[in-house]
Formats: structure tokens, sequence, C-alpha cells
């Protein structure tokens, strides 16, 4: 496949992907021995607790990414410091940097490294973002594997354990495993976790439009390591599906590490283009 074609698909379905909306499928099973009652707010407390206390997440990169009938596999790097920035950095032939993906608290950034063009605009521009919820704190959770409130992220959520009911959490029994879900307008999340070591193995979200039709997002999370005393996923299997494409994507993470050496932000050059959000859309739609 060319060069140019491995660009237009996966720096343009990867960001597509990652901020768009759902969940919904069953993980696999962790081989890890925790101690959890599925009761409620204090299930959920200690799901929370099973979150990353780590600042930095670095990583090289598997992508597989399946658009229809086109499919491609890309290396590249992750490189997230918790509550300022995620960055995907993808390869081309395991030595070209072909796109950059950046999310900041403030900002999204796109960037074709090969045509030399760059999309960089705030969350509120992105109509499917602002809907939905999805801000840095919701992606951020979503690649840290952790619950999060819409529009708040993982900090908000913090429970009573002197409460009966979780303001607008709710859990039921499913099999082996416990579906926590919430409910937001037009927007429905929820998230698979494993009664017995209350880890999460799905995130689920749902954009609910009855004109258009439906939008989901599946995010599951398998092959867990001990990373700074806490198990993180090293697989991230993704499928976006909206009324007109279904789109995959495979994240498997290799030398998990904590490097704290690199620039936080990007840069651009002047010699790129900086292009809309439709017109990235468009080139989406057109794949």
């Amino acid at each position: 496949m060319k060069l140019q074609s491995i660009v237009r698909i996966a720096v343009l379905a990867l960001p597509l992907m990652l901020v768009s909306c759902k969940s919904h499928k069953k993980v696999v099973d962790t081989n890890v021995s925790m101690a959890a009652k599925p009761q409620d707010a204090d299930f959920m407390q200690q799901v929370r607790d099973n979150q990353q206390t780590a600042k930095f997440i670095t990583s090289k990169v598997k992508f597989s990414v399946e658009v229809g009938p086109q499919k491609l596999t890309l290396t590249g790097n992750l490189k997230m410091r918790r509550n300022d920035v995620i960055r995907l950095q993808l390869m081309a032939f395991g030595f070209v940097e072909a796109g950059r993906l950046e999310f900041t608290k403030d900002y999204v950034l796109i960037m074709d490294r090969i045509n030399k063009q760059y999309l960089k605009a705030p969350y509120r521009q992105i109509d499917f973002l602002r809907n939905s919820g999805l801000n840095f704190a919701a992606l951020q959770a979503l690649f840290w594997n952790e619950l999060f409130k819409p529009n708040q992220g993982s900090e908000a959520v913090v429970l009573d354990k002197n409460k009966t009911n979780t303001p607008n959490f709710s859990t039921i029994e499913s099999g082996d495993d416990m579906i926590i879900s919430l409910e937001d307008g037009k927007m429905d999340y929820s998230w698979l976790a494993s009664k017995n070591t209350a880890i999460i193995r799905m995130a689920n979200i749902l954009y609910k439009d009855r004109f258009n039709g439906n939008t989901q997002l599946n995010w599951d999370y398998s092959d867990f390591e001990v990373f700074s005393r806490k198990m993180y996923p090293k697989k991230h299997m993704i499928k976006l599906t909206t009324p007109e494409k279904e789109v995959k994507l495979g994240i498997t993470l290799n030398y998990l590490g904590s490097d704290t050496e690199w620039e936080a932000r990007t840069e651009v050059s002047n010699k790129y283009r900086e292009v809309t959000v439709d017109e990235i859309l468009r080139r989406f739609m057109a794949l």
C-alpha cells in the first residue's frame, strides 16, 4: 500500500474513532485475584481504587486499522501525561512519522506529516465531541482504563460508601461480571468489570439519535499486566459503528514505561496547511 494511502486511512480514521461515541462487547478474564464485593458503591469504589497512580505512561505501539475492506498495520508510540496530554505517533515502515494525534485539555491536534496538513481545534468546535460529552477528561479515562463522568472525567467519580445508592451510577450483575451504567441525556455510558478483580474490561458509550441513527464506540481491554503496582491493559480493541460506516482499531502496547523526557506540546511548522473539521470529516467519509 502506498505511503499516501496509509496516511489517508490512518490519520483520518484514528482520530474520528477516538473522538466519537459508544461501547459494547465482552472481554476475556484476567488471572488476578483481588477481594471484591459486588455491592453498588462498595464495588465501584474498588473499581476506582484500581486506577493507575503513575503520572506518565509511554509505550511502543502496534496499530491495526480496518475501514470497510481496507486493512493496514502501523507501528508508533503512545505518550501520556496524566491531566495534561495524550499523544499518538503513527509510523510508516517503522521509521517515518506519518501522522500525529495530540489531545490536550484545550484542543485536539491532528497532523498529516506526509501531506503537511493539520487540524487544531477546541473540543467545542467538534460537534460529535461536544454533544457526546467526550472532552479530554473522558478520552483520558478511556485510555487509562477508568470510570468517568461526562464532562468531568475520572476525578469526579467520588463515591460515598455510606449511601445506599450511588447518585447517577447503577450496577447489575451479569454472570462473572458487573455492569456499571450511567445515563446522561442522549448518552448511555456503561462499563463491564470483573466481580472478582474489579478491573474494567469494557467501556460502552452510546449516542442515541432517532433521526440519523445511533453511533456506538466499543472499547475492550485485555492482556493486563502490573504497571506501577496497578493492572493496566496492553491490548485495546476499539470498534466505531455509525449509520454509514464501521471502523475497527486495535492498539497493542509493547514495552510499557514511564518516560518523562519528551516535549508535552507539538509546535506546528508554518510549512503546514491548516484544514477544517469539515475537510477531515469529508475525507473520512470518502474512504
